[in-house]
């Protein structure tokens, strides 16, 4: 009981801290810090009492994966919703960089092949790919508008929709991994990255955290590349080019 009491009075201060120093510099966004807190508050208590079960039985592990997929590719989804082909996009987008990370991390047994480490590689490799595929779709959509005038004269000579948009959607893609390779590049001398960190709490040596968290970096760097260029390819394989207006237009 102790524990769980210093642990609601520390969320509680720094949460108010947070929201005083967005008050007073008037960022306007105090209720999406309280929000953000709450929800991870239900939905991490959530998690812990489903995972409970989830890592002893098959069935409850995939069904936890299938959820995590299916969030993944929804919030994707809903980020570049108003891009042609975006539903699509989202779903194989985050499908392929999870299939083929995980596959091999876990098929292959480059981890331990149990449901434990099944559920925790698919969580940081999905996470993942939503991030990536968001990114990707987000920044091509940011370069249809601003390169507005160069996509309208590829099209007028009669280039495709594809062709016109290939170094905006080659240069989405490469934007998009940026934060997954300064977090691989970094490791260790800027952070401790999550993954390492709760190795280290569950009693695994620093040797053994070290490998999973390497393994879990490499499959990511895989996972979300898949993700990125399977995301572009998509969104830009379209017969008929709507491009979006600016903001406020």
């Amino acid at each position: 009981m102790i524990d769980y009491i210093r642990l609601i009075v520390g969320a509680v201060a720094l949460l108010t801290i947070a929201v005083i120093v967005l008050a007073f510099y008037r960022v306007g966004k105090e209720l999406g810090a309280i929000r953000a807190v709450g929800r991870a508050a239900i939905q991490l208590t959530f998690v812990a009492i489903v995972l409970r079960s989830a890592i002893h039985t098959g069935w409850g592990a995939a069904a936890v994966v299938a959820v995590m997929f299916t969030v993944a590719a929804v919030t994707a989804y809903r980020r570049m919703s108003t891009l042609d082909r975006s539903l699509v996009a989202a779903v194989f987008g985050c499908a392929a960089g999870s299939i083929v990370s995980i596959g091999i991390i876990v098929g292959a047994s480059v981890l331990t092949r149990d449901l434990r480490t099944l559920i925790a590689v698919s969580g940081i490799i999905i996470g993942g790919c939503m991030t990536a595929v968001t990114l990707t779709g987000r920044h091509l959509r940011d370069g249809m508008v601003h390169r507005r005038d160069e996509i309208e004269g590829w099209l007028a000579i009669g280039a495709t929709p594809r062709h016109a948009l290939r170094d905006i959607a080659r240069r989405a893609a490469g934007e998009s991994l940026i934060p997954g390779h300064d977090q691989t590049r970094t490791v260790g001398l800027v952070s401790l990255p999550g993954a390492f960190v709760g190795a280290l709490l569950a009693g695994a040596d620093a040797g053994a955290a070290a490998r999973f968290q390497f393994v879990v970096l490499t499959g990511l760097i895989c996972a979300q590349a898949v993700a990125a260029v399977v995301t572009a390819i998509i969104l830009t394989s379209v017969d008929r080019l709507e491009l979006p207006q600016p903001a406020g237009t």
